[in-house]
Formats: C-alpha cells, sequence, structure tokens
C-alpha cells in the first residue's frame, strides 16, 4: 500500500489546510499542462489520489487504520530561536499579518482566524496581500477563507475571496484551482449570506459579487437577493430597480 502522507509531503497528523497547501505546490510542479513534461504523469496521478484520499474524512480514516503509520515526534532544542513568540511579540502590520498565515500552517486555525479578525476591527486598512507574493496571498488566502467559513465568519470570508478572484482576473495564477475558488465563492455567496448576515452587509457582499464576473445566470441570483434586502430595509423603489435589473439577465 503507498504512504499518501509521503506522497503529498506531509505528517500523518497534518492538517487538512497543511494538505492542501502542499497537493496545490505538487500539482503546480507535476501537472503535465502546466510542467510540459508528460513523464511526470504517473507522479502526478499518485498526488491527485492521495489528495483525494487524505482530504476526506471518511476516506483518510479508512487508510490511517489500515496502513498502521506510527508517528515518531521530534523535539527541538529549546535554546533555538523561535519564530512565532518573535512574531507574537511584534506589533507592527507586517508581523501580524505572517503571524495570521504561520498560525493558520501550524495547527492553529482558531489563533489565526482570530487574529485577522482582530486585524480587521482594528486596522482598518490592514490588508494580508500587502506583506505576501501574490502566490502565497492567493494560497494562504484561500485556505484562510476556508476557516473563516467553517466558523460562520461569512462576510470576512467573501471580502479574502474578492481579492483572491480580482487577483486572479490580473495575473492568472491559480489555473486549475481556479474554479475551485469560484464554485465556493458561489457557494457561500448562494447559501450563507441571506438571512444569515445583516442587510446591509449582505447588500455590500452581493454588490461585490456584480463585480467579479460571474455570469449573467449568477448577476440576476444577486440583483433578486439585494431586491429582497432592500424591501426589508424598507426602500421599496430601489427593491423595484434591482428587480428590473435582474430581469435583464433573464431573472
Amino acid at each position: 500500500m503507498k504512504d499518501f502522507y509521503k506522497i503529498l509531503g506531509v505528517r500523518h497528523n497534518a492538517t487538512l489546510a497543511e494538505i492542501k497547501r502542499s497537493y496545490r505546490e505538487k500539482v503546480k510542479l507535476l501537472h503535465p499542462d502546466l510542467s510540459g513534461d508528460p513523464t511526470h504523469r504517473d507522479e502526478f496521478n499518485e498526488v491527485v489520489q492521495a489528495y483525494r484520499v487524505l482530504s476526506d474524512v471518511r476516506q483518510r480514516s479508512i487508510f490511517d487504520e489500515s496502513f498502521f503509520i506510527k508517528i515518531k515526534r521530534s523535539y527541538k532544542n529549546a535554546d533555538t530561536f523561535n519564530y512565532y513568540d518573535w512574531l507574537k511579540a511584534r506589533e507592527d502590520e507586517e508581523s501580524r499579518a505572517k503571524l495570521i498565515f504561520y498560525t493558520l500552517m501550524h495547527q492553529k486555525e482558531d489563533e489565526a482566524v482570530a487574529e485577522f479578525k482582530r486585524m480587521q476591527m482594528n486596522h482598518a486598512d490592514f490588508s494580508l496581500k500587502k506583506w505576501f507574493t501574490r502566490e502565497d496571498f492567493m494560497d494562504y488566502g484561500y485556505i484562510l477563507a476556508e476557516e473563516l467559513v467553517i466558523r460562520g465568519e461569512y462576510y470576512d470570508a467573501i471580502i479574502l475571496l474578492e481579492q483572491i478572484i480580482q487577483m486572479e482576473y490580473s495575473y492568472q495564477y491559480f489555473y486549475i484551482f481556479f474554479p475551485e475558488v469560484i464554485e465556493f465563492t458561489l457557494n457561500i455567496l448562494k447559501r450563507n449570506i441571506d438571512c444569515v448576515i445583516s442587510d446591509e452587509l449582505a447588500l455590500d457582499v452581493y454588490e461585490r459579487a456584480l463585480d467579479l464576473n460571474l455570469g449573467p445566470k449568477n448577476d440576476a441570483f444577486f440583483l433578486r437577493k439585494m431586491s429582497e434586502e432592500y424591501r426589508r430595509l424598507g426602500d421599496f423603489s430601489t427593491a423595484e430597480i434591482c428587480l428590473r435589473e435582474a430581469e435583464k439577465y433573464g431573472g
């Protein structure tokens, strides 16, 4: 039996975020259409198979039970420089931004989300993408958005995904992952906004969604939802305008 953890290059107790990050990195190196080297096809297929198993809770559990992997714990010298403590002691925005992604990738997802929320609330111009390469921001940002959704922080997740999508339109980095980003974003917009967050925030979200070029059918959906939000807020004239605009898209 193949060791899927070894194939992805992650520990046996790796988090889902770590598994996804490693998968993305390996696919970028091995995908025949990206690497231009067809000899990597078998290795690429192994990576895809490993990801499908380890990213599914039930399949991963079955794999773990059958593979009997023994985990060896290693301990670092206590005198070794501790990057986490160093970041945590600093208050500048760059250090806090790096702390968010560092904790995100070291099994401290709750801390990462809490710090991101704190910085968003206390620093009006705080931006993660300011301190990272676009590749790292788009990879880590997507994983952070997933963690935000798990915790019901839908508005913040959409704001982050909006930046990732706009950046993808400009730089075309995600390639084969971009459909996953779009699907994830649409799922939030259609299931976790209306009657879940406040009407004012929902309107802001749907207005932002209209700028993401997600297609006429989706735009019609957003406009209908905006019409409903305006009606709840008592602005019936604007609600009618939104409804008429939705009808232009066949909605």
